[in-house]
């Protein structure tokens, strides 16, 4: 794609949202409507959006047992998203299932490790070994599953990509240089991530929260 920055819109108010999207859509190459999104506005506000012309990233994070994930794939058709995430951890079955229940053009995309973790947070959840590890091997269940790629940070990317070359990466908790960072533990900024191999860029507060969304869009964009 032309333009790998997605929008994570995660807007409380439909109208604000789709006044947000259309000032910067010139600037971005799509959007993610998350859980929060998701939640509040349902198929119709799916559809709303789309309306403003860019392809839809669904970050569903689906993680069920593979029957339950496989319904709620089907049940998304309509909405034609360009992307779709399940958790890669709820298992290889999972994950096929996942695939083989997805509408043909809709990438499904594996969650490994969330960016506000880190290897303290992976410690107290009982599991082991480093966050780069748990990544590459998620990553490599993903791929024998048959997903279309993964969800993982910046600093796993460049391993990943090296391993599958033709995975399909997404990488969230981005942020341009100077930025704060929140509540994201594993940040790189943009450029970065994209130079490393990521073939989605998703990027929100950055952008939803800047003073000048418009401004901020077109700066992240120029440096890419």
């Amino acid at each position: 794609m032309s333009n790998p920055v997605f929008l994570a819109l995660d807007l409380p108010r439909l109208d604000a949202a789709k006044e947000l999207v259309n000032k910067v859509k010139a600037h971005i190459g799509g959007v993610k409507l998350g859980m929060e999104f998701f939640y509040a506005h349902g198929h119709h506000g799916v559809h709303e959006i789309a309306h403003c012309g860019l392809p839809i990233f669904l970050d569903l994070k689906l993680h069920d047992i593979p029957n339950t994930v496989a319904g709620a794939m089907q049940a998304i058709h309509v909405l034609e998203p360009a992307i779709v995430t399940v958790h890669a951890g709820g298992g290889r079955a999972m994950m096929e299932d996942a695939k083989a229940a997805a509408a043909e053009g809709t990438k499904v995309v594996g969650v490994t490790m969330l960016t506000s973790l880190d290897e303290r947070d992976m410690t107290q959840t009982g599991i082991g070994g480093s966050s780069h590890d748990q990544v590459m091997r998620l990553a490599e269940l993903a791929d024998s599953a048959g997903l279309d790629g993964i969800v993982c940070s910046g600093h796993e990317v460049g391993a990943v990509h090296k391993q599958w070359k033709k995975g399909f990466f997404v990488v969230p908790g981005l942020r341009p240089a100077g930025s704060a960072t929140g509540d994201q533990k594993r940040v790189v900024t943009p450029r970065q991530a994209r130079d490393d191999g990521a073939s989605v860029l998703v990027i929100g507060r950055p952008i939803s929260k800047a003073a000048d969304p418009v401004q901020a869009a077109r700066d992240i964009e120029a440096t890419l």
